[in-house]
């Protein structure tokens, strides 16, 4: 037998944390959007050229956006569709979001 199994000791629930989307503007003017559970810290390892390999060197890093959004599924869907717009349609939906 396991020793969980012996302890009878109730499985941790999982911790539900809410997901944030965000975008963020390289110095050449490219848009990067991302999802995290830590705007703050997420920039920071960006920043410090931990984060993705498409933002190395690519720095001074500009947030241009970040919203709460949930759960990890409905980030990673909310995530595709920004992903999917054009970069004149991003700046666009930027601009509404912004106001």
């Amino acid at each position: 037998m396991s020793e969980r199994a012996l302890s009878k000791a109730p499985v941790p629930a999982r911790e539900e944390r809410l997901w944030h989307l965000y975008v963020l503007e390289t110095a050449s003017g490219a848009l990067y959007t991302g999802i995290t559970t830590d705007v703050a810290r997420r920039l920071a390892e960006h920043a410090a050229g931990r984060g993705a390999k498409a933002l190395r060197g690519k720095g001074p890093l500009i947030l241009r956006h970040s919203e709460p959004v949930g759960e990890h599924g409905e980030a990673l869907r909310r995530e595709a569709e920004i992903k999917r717009l054009g970069a004149a349609a991003k700046r666009a939906w930027l601009a509404r979001v912004q106001r």
